[in-house]
């Protein structure tokens, strides 16, 4: 089998790249745009290299050549305004990667998205794979979008909606650890439902999509857990052994996003915060998990946080 990762210089990118490569389920090529995959990727016989740019679509057809699956991460997050680029950057570009694809003869795509896009949801009343449902950030619009025109083109493919991913080396957790260890970690006081899934658990899930070759369609990655936001953090600030995130007003939080923002804009860098990553982050979100358990994984090799609590 041949797998295209596109973003495979990213954090769940690369982090999915090893699993692949430890599972020995197939060769791999590596899409990366500018910046390269970490060294210990490059293995001769088993993982190729290909640049590429999805604003592109000439560009993507040396990638997708002689593809079996797409597993895509590739996009933009850490930038200022993201309601002025997302709904070219998350639909235009994708939409270009979904038509090369499907002229080439890829077999599906397997697209990374999130409970979000189903608005807000619960333990009580979970997301359940719907396509009409009405997502409050532009982060969760745009990937809607997406699903929409994955599954009218490649009606075979696969969007897999993952809660939060938690273990060692999980960029936003580990951003969380550095601020909890400068004593930063701050949360809004209204209790968030959350839906937690481990590394470990994620990438075996995504490699079960790829494998399966009846699987299709949406798929909810989650633990059996029921928590919120900030009791995740108390815990995991408890697990680091430092003090406790600060209990913020939600306008304190925004501000610091604009700043965030502001500086970015400015200054061409990335903006570790932004206003919709509140947005998004207030929405509670809580996905059925029973196809997951059906097709990709039976059972979870963390079931709750509380099995996982070490891998932080």
């Amino acid at each position: 089998m041949k797998i295209l990762i596109t973003g495979a210089a990213g954090n769940l990118g690369s982090l999915l790249a090893r699993y692949l490569l430890a599972q020995e389920a197939g060769l791999l090529r590596l899409m990366v745009f500018r910046r390269d995959v970490p060294v210990d990727l490059k293995v001769a016989g088993k993982t190729e290299i290909v640049r590429a740019d999805l604003s592109k679509r000439e560009s993507l057809i040396t990638a997708v050549q002689g593809i079996d699956v797409i597993v895509h991460f590739a996009g933009v997050l850490f930038k200022a305004n993201p309601e002025r680029f997302l709904t070219i950057t998350n639909t235009e570009y994708f939409k270009n990667l979904v038509d090369v694809a499907k002229l080439n003869g890829v077999r599906k795509i397997i697209l990374i998205s999130f409970p979000h896009v189903e608005g807000p949801t619960s333990i009580e009343k979970p997301a359940i794979g719907r396509l009409d449902g009405t997502p409050i950030s532009i982060h969760a619009k745009t990937r809607l979008e997406e699903e929409k025109y994955l599954f009218a083109n490649m009606p075979e493919s696969i969007s897999l909606r993952v809660g939060m991913v938690y273990g060692k080396d999980i960029l936003m957790i580990e951003a969380a650890r550095w601020l909890a260890e400068h004593r930063l970690l701050g949360v809004w006081k209204e209790r968030t439902q959350i839906h937690l899934i481990s590394k470990d658990d994620f990438c075996a899930a995504c490699t079960a999509a790829i494998t399966n070759r009846a699987a299709s369609g949406i798929y909810h990655i989650g633990d059996e857990g029921n928590i919120s936001l900030q009791e995740f953090l108390e815990l995991a600030c408890r697990q680091w052994r430092v003090g406790r995130p600060w209990s913020m007003p939600l306008w304190l939080i925004y501000t610091a996003a604009e700043l965030c923002e502001f500086y970015s804009k400015i200054t061409g860098s990335i903006s570790p915060l932004t206003r919709d990553f509140i947005d998004i982050g207030r929405v509670p979100y809580y996905g059925n998990t029973a196809r997951m358990r059906k097709d990709l994984v039976p059972a979870l090799k963390y079931r709750t946080i509380a099995d996982g609590l070490s891998t932080l």
